[in-house]
């Protein structure tokens, strides 16, 4: 019966719907649960203790919902609060990383740049991957304040959001950089415009499909596969406002369920990260 149980999906609003979109071609038959909270994002400009007491509270949530899996789809809650989970749950905990190793070994100029919220860039984790590629490629990061919020309005190509995009784009074109990676799972959802502004020499990257592939190697790993010849379903919860949240999760998934609101209070999660988790 476990096999059959969903697999918890979580972002700090709807940028992990590009990661749950690669889970679901990767993993047509399994039931998919996401949670975007969009009350608390972004992620990438709040203290880590924040960012750790909600990824604690969202996936406790996930887990009463019966849960075999967690994914944690925001690079900022991967750098900051994987560790805590993996250390509180036996469950599989699958997290983001930059598709710095692939643009490294893609790039012909040598130069990949990466957009990403601050806290990732700060991250040690990133710190990590950059040093691992340094002898192949120089990684220029580039934090994308103000994005995120453009995308969780609803604003994927308008002028504000081309104007910010221009900017951040700008010094990383005119150090050479041939090669782009979206370090912030929202920004795939940007892609046609980065493309457009960057120009058709410069690849664009992202760690979607990746992690969809890695889900599925764990729960293989640990006998968690759903059964074959099943279709999978999703049902979806926010912590923002409906009538905000709703409309946008609609146009970037097609035919989704009803979205419901997250139970509150979850911020159980501030309680769950005094008690040592």
């Amino acid at each position: 019966m476990i096999r059959q149980q969903p697999i918890g999906v979580f972002d700090s609003g709807v940028g992990g719907l590009s990661v749950l979109r690669e889970i679901r071609r990767e993993l047509p038959g399994e039931d998919l649960l996401y949670v975007a909270d969009s009350a608390h994002a972004p992620y990438g400009d709040k203290p880590t203790e924040t960012i750790e007491a909600r990824s604690l509270a969202v996936a406790e949530f996930l887990i009463g919902q019966g849960a075999k899996a967690i994914v944690i789809a925001c690079n900022t809650a991967t750098g900051v609060a994987a560790r805590v989970l993996r250390a509180r749950h036996a469950l599989p905990v699958v997290a983001m990383e930059p598709a710095v190793k692939p643009a490294a070994a893609r790039t012909r100029s040598g130069r990949v740049g990466v957009l990403a919220t601050r806290q990732t860039l700060a991250s040690a984790n990133f710190a990590r991957l950059r040093a691992r590629v340094a002898e192949q490629a120089e990684v220029l990061p580039q934090p994308c304040p103000g994005l995120v919020e453009r995308i969780e309005q609803g604003d994927l190509d308008g002028p504000l959001t081309r104007a910010l995009l221009e900017g951040y784009l700008a010094p990383l074109l005119e150090r050479g950089v041939d090669t782009l990676v979206l370090g912030c799972t929202h920004y795939p959802h940007l892609r046609p415009l980065i493309e457009r502004l960057a120009g058709s020499e410069v690849a664009v990257l992202d760690s979607g499909a990746g992690v969809a592939r890695q889900v599925r190697r764990r729960l293989a790993e640990a006998a968690l596969l759903a059964p074959p010849g099943r279709v999978g379903g999703e049902r979806f919860w926010t912590s923002g406002e409906l009538a905000r949240v709703a409309p946008l999760v609609a146009r970037l998934w097609p035919g989704a369920p009803p979205l419901a609101s997250l139970p509150e209070p979850i911020e159980s999660g501030v309680a769950l990260l005094r008690e040592g988790a």
